[in-house]
This record gives C-alpha cells, structure tokens and sequence, in this order.
C-alpha cells in the first residue's frame, strides 16, 4: 500500500483535465450503451439526513474503480446538498489498490462531462442557461468555459449574488438581471424562456423547470434531482428521453431518476453512448424537446478516476 497514489480535493480536481476527461467519459457513455460494462446499480444506506452510495464500475480500456459517496443536505445553504467520498481506483489485472482521491470533484466533472457531450451531441445552436449556483453548476460552468471560452452562458438561480460569483468563471459569462428576477420568483424562468440548452444543476426537491417555459427545440441536461424530480411531468411527457444507462426509468431511485418512474408502456429512452457512437439517432426535429436525464454512473466514475491517475503520474492516454 505504500505506493498508493492518495490524492486530496485540490490535487484531485487539479488532475481533471477537461479534454481528457471529455474523452474517457464519452469512451464510458459507449461502453455502457454496447453492454461491455460491469457495474451493478447503485445501492445506498440512508440516514436521517441524506444517504451513502455505493458504485463499484469496470470500463474495459478505463479500469476498475469504486465509489462511496454521501449526499447530505447542507444546513448552511438551504436548497442545496453536499456530494462527500472517495473513490478508490484499482489495478483491473491484479486486483492493487492504485489510487484514493477525493469523490466530490470526480462526481461533480464527470458529471458535467455527460452532460456537455449530451448538449453537444442533441443540442441547437443558441443561448446556453445554467440553472443552480452550487458545485454541480460550478463544475458546469468551469467545463464550459474550458471547452468554449467564447460561447455565452448565462447562471440562474434564487441567489443571485451565487449567480453572479459563478458566472464571473466564465470568460462570458452573464448572471440572470435584476429586470429577469422581477418577472419571476426566482429568475430562473425568465433566463430559460430563450434558451436552446439549459443545464439544470440543483438539488431540487420538487421541479425547478417546467414545459411552458421551454421554447420549441430546447435541449434540457438535467443532472441534480437526488431528492426528488427537477423536471415538471409536461417537460418529461413532451419531450424525446435520453440517459446514461437504461437502469435511469427501469430502477427506483436511488439509481433510477425520479422524473422517469412510471413510463407509459412504449416509451424509449435513448442511451447517450449510443448516439455517440452513431447506433442511434439524436435529435430528429429542429422544433422538437429533447431531455437528457443524468442518475450518473459508475462508468463515469472509472473515466475519471482514471483520468486523474494518468495525469497526476504524467502519463498519456492509452
């Protein structure tokens, strides 16, 4: 064990790359949709105030990897939540212990990572929205403004002082106005009325986006919604389905969505892996909704975990 690779918050999200971990997420969205992953779902233990995870994931060509995180709601910001834990990376051949890094910055990129290869691969051209102000939408805004430094993005949420602060990450970045929180509680309706891709980042309970608010055409990444739906029912009705793994309407949460219990019998839901690879169609009309809706998984964990370990050692890709 005494060469184990045993990395902190910072050395962990300072060994994410952003192109790398781009790659290796989409090698995992693939992987997942062509069945040559082995992850079994999530499972939890929940206590009074949140719940412990557990995602153990092999990516073939990526590693072996497992994750334990908590998700707890934070007393200090009312409405949000906190994504605690480690993820221990392993050597696939031998069963060594490679690497212990820190959970939160690998959950929060990778996640982003699918949710901008979503946007990327189903998405029109045109303003882009960011809807929370916690460290999901941080990671969010930090990975669009890696990739696309010149492309706007505007920050909605109940604070806006948060909104401003995250936006101020972006080289073009815009905080939802004043003139946008007066027509609406919150300002977060306003700021999605225009957009053609909205990332919903938040720790919603009950749903912070709805139908009537979207325009033709939209695409919606909606990665929070532990506790509860972040999408309105009209939203998920109206709209074609896409996620990282089948197991997002097929299991109850804590591994499946809230938003996708319950289909109507007939109803697909696309994986995101198999329209990257080009096994499935993306968006197939210019006006029509498209949602993809992000439960994570463990895959995703592996490609980062992976990623950090090959750049924390200065190794390139294989």
């Amino acid at each position: 064990m005494n060469d184990v690779l045993v990395l902190d918050r910072a050395a962990t999200a300072a060994a994410l790359d952003p192109h790398r971990l781009m790659a290796a997420v989409s090698e995992a969205l693939v992987a997942v949709a062509r069945g040559t992953v082995s992850a079994p779902p999530r499972t939890a233990a929940f206590a009074p105030g949140g719940l412990l995870g557990a995602m153990p994931g092999y990516v073939p060509g990526l590693g072996l990897a497992a994750k334990l995180v908590s998700v707890f709601a934070d007393p200090a910001r009312p409405g949000h939540s906190s994504h605690r834990g480690v993820v221990a990376l392993f050597d696939p051949e031998d069963g060594r212990p490679l690497a212990f890094m820190d959970a939160e910055p690998v959950t929060a990129w990778r996640t982003a990572a699918a949710a901008t290869h979503s946007a990327l691969a189903l998405a029109r051209p045109g303003p882009v929205v960011v809807v929370g102000t916690g460290a999901q939408a941080r990671a969010q805004v930090r990975l669009l403004a890696a990739l696309r430094p010149a492309e706007p993005v505007t920050v909605a949420g109940r604070d806006r002082a948060a909104a401003r602060a995250l936006a101020a990450l972006h080289p073009a970045g815009l905080a939802a106005s004043l003139a946008d929180a007066a027509e609406s509680a919150n300002g977060i309706e306003a700021a999605v009325r225009g957009a053609a891709t909205v990332y919903c980042c938040t720790g919603a309970t009950r749903p912070v986006l709805r139908r009537d608010w979207l325009a033709p055409g939209t695409h919606v990444s909606s990665v929070g919604g532990s506790h509860g739906p972040e999408l309105d029912a009209g939203t998920v009705r109206d709209a074609a389905l896409f996620a990282e793994w089948h197991g997002a309407a097929d299991t109850p949460p804590p591994s499946g969505a809230h938003e996708l219990q319950g289909l109507p019998e007939g109803r697909t839901v696309t994986l995101l892996g198999s329209v990257l690879s080009g096994e499935a169609p993306g968006r197939t009309s210019p006006d029509g909704l498209t949602v993809f809706k992000s439960t994570g998984h463990a895959a995703l964990d592996v490609a980062a975990a992976y990623v950090v370990h090959r750049t924390t050692l200065g190794r390139p890709p294989e």
